[in-house]
């Protein structure tokens, strides 16, 4: 038997193909009917998210969106409805580049629909430490692995004429102080590890687009890296695509645009503009830098429909797929139960379909009379997407609890959990309605500076975002926002965003708060403001015709601006002007005020007694899976271990569902009967965990990133910097090739850890001569369990020498029927074998002789092949 793929044919139609494009002289012509003035005008955004047209070339404009986890579209918050999509680290967990390719596939189809040309995306920086708060929308720790999905990625989205964008170049695997600190690299590992991701992309993809990062690399600014940007990728990679900014990152004229950056982000304002035009005429820079910036701007508009006569560019579709629709529920939820990962299922627990109440785990019964006590509030609020760039507008959200009752009835019960926050959140919509129309969500007025009232709307959110895009006719001075409560009793009341607030229900004012931005990260005042909370009641009126209405809540904010300050680094930048303009978002807290934690274990325990298996559900939030922030610790917050082991002491069996998409610490490992890691799962997130868990679609995952066993046990750790600066003491044994070298102790789990529900045996693994001057690797995997199941086997090269890590050189995942085997043909990457030679710059003789090793993972290793 050979192997076969599981995936379903994408429903979308094959697109034409993108047209062949001009050569470089005759962009050059087009710029050449340009003065210098135009030309940098086009090397700025329009907007935030828009490019400026120039119609004597024929140049449309340009919309761009966030798009790791869904294509948000031009509005940061409160946009229309979108398609929100399992976190790349669930995606990446099917170790499936047919996977990322129909993932692009699905991006394009959503980018068409809101006529979007370029999506900002995907992100392949590396889960180098496992505290970044950002690696939820990065794919995995290991280079090769990240470069193949996504180059499968873009070749997807590019298919269908939408650009893609590769971000963030380079070294940028924290978020701490992320706008001034400093990455300290070796060249080794630049150009083996860190780099690796995005030349794969270029070289087997031809990515259009590329985003520099915010930090510096080596004490030179991402978009001022002359090396990485001209020498390396413009340079050795004979890149020809557009070299974009990260939002607000650009902070120099002269050396950004030498440095090879081509466009600066956002607009309309920026370090550029009349500064780079007095650079050209001063001499500091020449002309043709410039325009060649313009012409692989033009590049990128001729792929993506937006350059040429009007019969040239391209006609967006008339039809599209809704974010609701039939098919793309089904696909997001086969996506997200694809990406599970099976971390432990003693006695073959799992799936629950298979394990009747009076059977022994792993006999056959009647899986729907068991009852089942889901425990937790992820369980109720499941977390479905992270936060920041990420974050879209999904038309709907399914949790786990809604999953499984859909799934089977009355045999659930659901009861609430500990908290697992520190921080208040905006309200659901379905907690407020506007007091005008009766809609869930709330009323905003916008005030200008003598009171006048610019605009009242409705949002369907409870936030807002003011001093970006805005669309009104004079700045905004006061912001207030109404709602009516929908329930009463004990409620918690707040404010988020900075300003000067106001709090009042029913007319009578229950508090006021100064709320200011704590750090020098613009992005901490949209994507983490400050929050103000305080606890109290509300009632509920009758009126003379018997119609209940809730409490009226009135939140009133005055945007302050401040002079601009220094950031960290002494100087006075675009960022210091965004962050004192007051530009941020604003909302409103409403949530039910948390029981004693006593008291919901009391409840718990109960629930878990009663039921024939407990389905205990904990995680993360995007406090911590986030833009902007990173974590201090892999502990799971508050009292979730305390409540997983209280669940097991008192359930006869007990699964655990882990909501979180990055490593976690499990010190109630050993307690329970299995672990599903279901990271951040999309919207359609609870049908596909319930699919997972009662066996209608196997967990096929692979963990993409290696769990540490401790908070501090892994090969690098910090992600706060020195003095602004971040060495990269691990050099190129980053993840797993740091445990396996004993940098750190064993993880609890290793990259490429996962069991589905298949029981795998491995024959007689022999070597291949590959096409590509790399060998090949073929062995027969046997299924021997009563599922039809999915397995991933990976090839890692162990060097001879010491200073060598091992590494990840192939891998193949491979569909086998239960009680069938398969043959699976491993091919490897010829681009691990290379080595980089610090002392002739350049890169030097490849490895040769080690040993190929066919594991499951570093922790499974099944049979080793020496090379000659």
């Amino acid at each position: 038997m050979t192997a076969t793929t599981d995936r379903p044919t994408a429903s979308a139609a094959t697109p034409g193909e993108a047209p062949a494009g001009r050569d470089h002289a005759a962009y050059l012509e087009l710029v050449g009917r340009l003065d210098l003035a135009t030309k940098v005008r086009l090397l700025t955004g329009a907007t935030s998210f828009t490019l400026h047209g120039e119609e004597s070339i024929g140049l449309a404009p340009m919309a761009f969106s966030d798009g790791p986890t869904g294509v948000r579209g031009l509005k940061f918050t409160g946009g229309d409805h979108v398609a929100l999509f399992p976190s790349a680290t669930v995606l990446a967990s099917a170790w499936s580049e047919e996977t990322a390719h129909e993932v692009g596939e699905m991006l394009a189809e959503e980018a068409e629909r809101q006529q979007i040309h370029v999506v900002l995306g995907p992100t392949i920086n590396l889960h180098r430490t496992p505290l970044g708060g950002r690696l939820f929308e990065a794919y995995s720790e290991d280079p090769l692995l990240t470069g193949k999905l996504a180059a499968a990625y873009v070749r997807g989205l590019q298919g269908r004429g939408i650009g893609a964008c590769l971000k963030h170049l380079v070294a940028n695997e924290s978020e701490t102080l992320r706008n001034y600190m400093n990455s300290v690299v070796s060249e080794t590992a630049l150009r083996e590890v860190y780099l690796l991701p995005f030349e794969i992309a270029v070289q087997d993809a031809d990515a259009w687009s590329i985003m520099a990062a915010y930090n510096d690399i080596n004490g030179v600014a991402a978009t001022e890296q002359n090396h990485v940007n001209n020498t390396v990728v413009k340079g050795d990679w004979g890149w020809d695509g557009l070299l974009m900014s990260d939002w607000f990152a650009t902070k120099t004229s002269a050396p950004a645009a030498l440095g090879g950056l081509d466009l600066v982000m956002p607009g309309p304002d920026g370090p550029w503009g009349e500064a780079l035009v007095a650079d050209v005429e001063s001499g500091a820079v020449h002309e043709s830098v410039i325009d060649e910036h313009v012409v692989r701007l033009l590049r990128l508009a001729e792929r993506v429909g937006a350059l040429g006569s009007t019969d040239e560019q391209r006609v967006w579709p008339t039809e599209s797929l809704a974010p609701d629709a039939p098919a793309r529920r089904a696909q997001l939820r086969r996506l997200a139960t694809d990406g599970m990962v099976v971390l432990k299922n003693a006695g073959g627990i799992l799936p629950l379909a298979a394990t009747g109440p009076d059977s022994g785990a792993g006999t056959a019964g009647d899986a729907r009379a068991g009852t089942v006590a889901l425990i937790g509030r992820h369980g109720i609020d499941t977390i479905c997407m992270g936060g920041g760039s990420a974050t879209v507008n999904p038309p709907y959200q399914v949790s786990i609890a809604e999953g499984l009752e859909a799934a089977i009835g009355d045999r659930l019960l659901v009861v609430d959990g500990v908290e697992v926050r520190d921080r208040a959140v905006v309200a659901e919509p379905s907690a407020i309605t506007d007091p005008e129309t009766g809609e869930p969500g709330l009323r905003v007025a916008y005030l200008d500076a003598e009171g006048v009232v610019m605009a009242s709307e409705h949002s369907s959110v409870a936030s807002i975002v003011t001093g970006w895009d805005d669309v009104l006719p004079r700045p905004t001075e006061q912001v207030v926002l109404t709602a009516r409560l929908t329930g009463s009793g004990p409620v918690r009341l707040g404010v988020l965003g900075t300003g000067t607030w106001t709090i009042d229900l029913d007319g009578e004012r229950v508090g006021s708060a100064e709320l200011v931005a704590e750090g020098f990260d613009p992005g901490e005042s949209m994507l983490k403001p400050p929050v103000w909370t305080i606890d109290t009641d509300a009632t509920t009126t009758t009126d003379d015709e018997g119609t209940r209405e809730g409490a009226l809540v009135t939140a009133t904010v005055t945007v302050v601006r401040s002079e601009p300050q220094p950031g960290p680094d002494g100087k006075l930048s675009t960022l210091s002007h965004v962050i004192a303009s007051g530009m941020g978002m604003k909302g409103l807290v409403v949530s039910p005020v948390p029981a004693p934690a006593s008291e919901v274990l009391e409840s718990v325990t109960a629930a878990a007694a009663s039921a024939d298996v407990a389905v205990v559900v904990v995680g993360l939030t995007e406090e911590q899976e986030t833009e902007a922030t990173d974590k201090s610790t892999l502990a799971l917050l508050g009292d979730q271990d305390a409540m997983v082991s209280a669940v097991a002491a008192a359930a006869s069996r007990t699964v655990v569902v882990v909501n979180a998409s990055t490593p976690v610490l499990m010190p109630w490992f050993d307690e329970v009967d299995a672990v599903l890691v279901v990271g951040l799962p999309g919207q359609e997130g609870g049908h596909a965990v319930a699919d997972a868990l009662l066996g209608v679609r196997e967990p096929a995952g692979r963990l993409v990133t290696s769990w540490p066993s401790a908070d501090e046990a892994a090969p690098a750790w910090e992600v706060v910097p020195d003095g602004l600066t971040l060495e990269y003491t691990d050099g190129t044994f980053v993840g797993y090739r740091g445990f396996a070298a004993g940098h750190a102790p064993a993880p609890a789990h290793w990259l490429g850890a996962g069991d589905g529900y298949g029981a795998w045996t491995y024959g007689a693994a022999r070597l291949l001569e590959g096409g590509s001057g790399a060998p090949s690797v073929e062995v027969t995997v046997a299924n021997s369990s009563t599922h039809d199941s999915r397995e991933v086997v990976q090839v890692y090269l162990r060097p001879d020498t010491e200073d060598q890590p091992v590494r990840l050189v192939g891998f193949a995942p491979v569909q086998v029927a239960a009680g069938s085997e398969a043959t699976v043909t491993v091919d490897t990457d010829a681009r691990l074998w290379r080595r980089w030679d610090e002392a002739a710059n350049a890169w030097g003789e490849p490895l040769t002789g080690g040993t190929l090793l066919v594991a499951r993972g570093l922790g499974d290793v099944q049979a080793e092949l020496p090379l000659a």
